[in-house]
């Protein structure tokens, strides 16, 4: 069921007040005169005929609905944009308490924070740049179009947008705010921000805004932005409450709530460790990260695979790879997205550009599919790769040897390729020698060597790496080739193994599936952090749920790490007894490493070394004494050899990589499903249709676009073309296209203000009316379908909800805290005030406010049981609080056109 229409009612109240001026013979009933804007001159004669009149303000109001259309159109590359930045990620080392080293991948941008800048920033961009364009296009003086803008957007996205995200959730459901102290403190700002522009405009300086209050309404930005981010990092009084982080099944650390202790295994970032692991509090001021060791990952795999067969059965005759990737989609949906994404995936399904989701997950699965096939083309292309994505050598080798291999082609034609070094960790001159050359593949060459020199010290460090990287493939006298290309991997990594330590050993993982026909099991004990000396590993196997003698064979002994040696395997043997959906589990413990020949520091110690000398060899080989690394217990579980291998990939009619289930439960960088990587991608973009909203059942074939959708694309095609000529997104990380993007934005917003103004005028309205029915609504249509998108497929109301509260503060801190700092330090410069009317604009604020704290107080009382959260709900509380939200929003703009024409007294 859809909200009411608004159309209807905008027209009502504008003939209600365009009446009521008519009749009215005071001051605020004097025609409205227009004036030239910034961009746009007075459309002459300034006195037409009625017929004239009704004619402009027709063309007016339609190109303020196709200007409207564009700005929403080059806001979604803008928030494209604004994705891509804000979910630049980084990788960290983590250190255990046991001092292994972990790389893991963090946002570099916190959630909080983007939200409040940048993602406001780019929803409220419109509204910002409209009031900030007024002042500095009519001589620094204030005008009544762009604050009039702030404070209708505001009361929209309150009362409007809220009430109808409260509407759309199916009957029964309910969606609450996640994160309440960020939303607290974001409303809070939200409501101090108009009672502040209440206060110094009508208490402190009435009509007259001074250099302070204007740059102090600015740094409550800031301000509030750091509010935000202490409470959401839970500093301050916040840190003596509980605190604990989790990695997600995609490496990423996040947050999680909650009053139980932390269970699991503490690692401290920043290679800090203080305080008793065990313990749920501590004094310290040290990051403590904690990773849950719960089952998370296995839960989320078993739901993939539930999936995949519950598709497979649903969709009988779907091949493997149209199951794939409706399972793709699916978790698509399910996946947590930013405030950036709903909006620019609302305003593509309304301009005839498709779904995001369903899109990507097309292409996708094409890429793959196309993967799969390049050992088709081997015959006539050749691929030039190296043989490894990994090496490893220590610092002691002298050099270690890198192979690139030709496979396939026709054998008849020579190719060269270029490589270099590349720092990572390891820098050149002081870990290794940099390179860089030419391979040259004559015909019948399959294998090439590169060779990179090592520099060896005496100094202790952890494991180090360089990366080598292939490029230009070329024919022999030529600059390309379409003969051969090159393949993953054609990055290698070369990991300098520091051989002053003995080494930290354990398993690759945490847990191992294996089938219960496997037989003999081999499992590998890597040995990471150093290669010194000869250690041995004793190890033992250990009962869970599978039992020794039934379900495998109990095995203990020893592995002899010999010097230098980084990995050996131990075997298990598996019982097979053909049990139906079996699922056991045992344990392969590592006990603590015995090191047998220590190297230099057992020289010393041995060959009668002076005391100092030994006291240092002392120090040194208790420094680099082997240790257990954090996987040093492994979990192998036993399964049916049937649900082993679906959960591998394998299908009755298709085969899948052993990846693909990993890839399905892996959380996907939103960024490149919405971002762009060339020209060419958007201009095809711009000229393609495609299915817009509704969705289809699924698993039926993909719905053909609509008249709906073709009459969109053809209204919005110019802009599409247009705005395809702005930089892709994999430009400088996003900011090409962000810079580009504000400046048309910009553009388009100070003709929007001209066109208005015009509107306004034309029809007998002043620019505090326009701008508070018509403008405010025009600039957040795209935040109300956004809005709703997020409302429906979130699992909280924060996408939805809290962020209204945000933007609403940031529009006047920055929308108005910007301008008028500006006019006021130029009226100060001139030895003059600037002032400001309080009238209007004061009682609009007042109004508002009044509105806001009962907006706020309906929606904290929906979180009672008796409702359950600020969204949805029985159906009949819905209808009720949606006709109030909707009734406020009225009242509010009724009272704000009343109080302009001075049917009410003002300030």
């Amino acid at each position: 069921m859809a909200p009411p229409p608004l159309a209807p009612v905008l027209f009502i109240l504008l003939l209600c007040v365009r009446v009521s001026v008519c009749g009215k013979n005071s001051s605020c009933g004097e025609k409205v005169e227009c004036t030239p804007g910034i961009l746009l001159p007075v459309w002459r004669p300034q006195n037409p005929s009625l017929g004239e009149q009704v004619a402009r303000a027709i063309i007016y109001f339609l190109s303020l609905l196709y200007l409207f259309l564009g700005v929403s159109i080059i806001a979604d590359r803008f928030m494209a944009a604004i994705e891509v930045i804000t979910s630049q990620e980084k990788q960290v080392t983590v250190t255990g308490v046991n001092g292994e080293k972990t790389v893991m991948t963090v946002r570099i941008w916190n959630e909080t924070v983007s939200n409040l800048t940048l993602m406001a920033l780019g929803s409220s961009a419109p509204e910002i740049l409209l009031s900030v364009i007024e002042v500095c296009g009519h001589g620094f003086e204030s005008g009544e179009l762009g604050p009039g803008t702030i404070v209708g957007s505001a009361a929209f996205n309150m009362f409007v947008i809220i009430g109808i995200c409260v509407w759309v959730i199916p009957d029964g459901e309910v969606r609450k705010i996640k994160h309440l102290r960020v939303f607290f403190i974001t409303a809070s700002w939200s409501i101090f921000a108009y009672i502040w522009l209440y206060l110094i405009l009508a208490v402190i300086s009435p009509g007259v805004v001074q250099v302070w209050e204007a740059l102090v309404t600015l740094m409550f930005f800031p301000v509030c932005v750091l509010m935000a981010w202490i409470a959401d990092r839970r500093l301050l009084f916040y840190k003596y409450l509980h605190r604990s982080y989790r990695a997600k099944r995609n490496g990423i650390i996040v947050e999680t709530e909650g009053e139980l202790a932390p269970k699991g295994i503490d690692i401290i970032m920043e290679g800090k460790y203080h305080g008793n692991p065990n313990s749920s509090t501590s004094n310290s001021t040290t990051n403590i990260v904690n990773i849950e060791a719960g089952n998370e990952p296995e839960q989320d795999r078993e739901e993939v695979i539930r999936m995949l067969r519950e598709l497979r059965q649903k969709h009988p005759d779907k091949d493997l790879d149209q199951l794939i990737e409706m399972a793709s989609y699916s978790t698509l949906q399910k996946q947590r997205k930013s405030r950036a994404f709903y909006r620019v995936q609302a305003t593509r399904m309304m301009i005839g550009a498709g779904n995001v989701l369903k899109k990507h997950a097309a292409a996708e699965q094409a890429k793959r599919a196309s993967t799969s096939g390049q050992q088709d083309d081997l015959a006539t292309c050749a691929h030039v790769a190296f043989e490894q994505p990994q090496y490893q050598c220590t610092e002691s080798c002298g050099e270690v040897s890198l192979w690139v291999t030709l496979q396939g082609g026709c054998g008849s034609k020579t190719f060269h390729v270029d490589y270099r070094t590349e720092n990572g960790s390891a820098s050149s001159g002081a870990d290794y020698a940099y390179c860089e050359g030419t391979l040259v593949f004559q015909p019948g060459d399959t294998r090439k060597e590169i060779k990179v020199g090592i520099i060896d010290d005496e100094v202790f460090e952890e494991d180090e790496h360089f990366l080598v990287r292939l490029s230009n493939l070329r024919e022999e006298g030529g600059t390309s080739t379409d003969s051969a290309r090159l393949v993953e991997p054609l990055v290698t990594t070369v990991t300098i193994l520091d051989d002053d330590h003995a080494g930290i050993f354990s398993f690759g993982q945490r847990e191992l599936r294996v089938a219960e026909s496997s037989g003999v099991v081999e499992i590998p004990v890597n040995r990471n952090s150093g290669v010194r000396g000869t250690v041995t590993v004793p190890y033992h196997t250990e009962d869970g749920s599978a039992r020794q003698g039934v379900d495998y064979e109990h095995t203990q002994g020893e592995l002899e790490f010999t010097n230098e040696q980084t990995c050996k395997t131990l075997q298990v043997r598996i019982i097979n007894i053909q049990e139906y959906e079996k699922k056991e589990n045992f344990y392969i413990v590592l006990e603590d490493p015995k090191w047998l020949k220590r190297g230099i520091s057992d020289l010393l110690l041995n060959q009668g070394a002076s005391p100092p000398e030994q006291e240092e060899a002392r120090r040194i080989a208790e420094m680099g004494k082997p240790v257990l690394g954090e996987n040093s217990r492994l979990e192998v579980i036993i399964e049916e050899s049937m649900a082993f291998k679906i959960r591998q990939g394998m299908a009755p009619n298709g085969t899948l990589d052993a990846n693909t289930v990993d890839r399905l439960i892996k959380d996907r960088n939103l960024a490149e499903v919405i971002g762009t990587h060339s020209w060419k991608e958007q201009f095809i973009e711009a000229v393609t249709v495609s299915a817009g909203e509704e969705d289809e059942e699924e698993g039926t074939e993909p719905r053909q676009p609509s008249c709906c959708d073709y009459f969109m694309h053809v209204m919005t095609v110019f802009w599409k073309v247009l705005f395809a000529f702005v930089p892709p997104t994999e430009y400088w990380n996003g900011w090409a296209c962000f810079v580009v993007s504000i400046l048309v934005i910009g553009f388009l917003t100070a003709v929007i203000g001209d066109l208005a103004s015009h509107f306004g005028c034309t029809v007998g309205l002043k620019d505090t009316v326009t701008a508070v029915v018509f403008v405010a609504l025009g600039t957040s249509i795209p935040d109300t379908f956004a809005s709703k998108v997020a409302a429906v497929q979130d699992q909280h109301a924060d996408a939805s909800v809290g962020n209204v509260t945000g933007s609403n503060a940031v529009n006047v801190f920055l929308g108005i805290g910007v301008a008028w700092s500006i006019s006021a330090v130029y009226w100060e410069s001139k030895g003059k005030a600037f002032k400001v009317d309080p009238g209007s604009l004061a009682f609009s604020v007042t109004l508002f406010t009044i509105c806001a704290f009962i907006n706020m107080g309906i929606l904290m009382l929906r979180r009672r049981p008796s409702v359950g959260g600020e969204l949805g709900g029985p159906k009949a509380l819905k209808i009720l609080t949606t006709m109030l939200f909707f009734g406020l929003w009225l009242l509010y703009i009724t009272f704000s056109s009343l109080e302009a024409y001075c049917h009410i007294t003002g300030f």
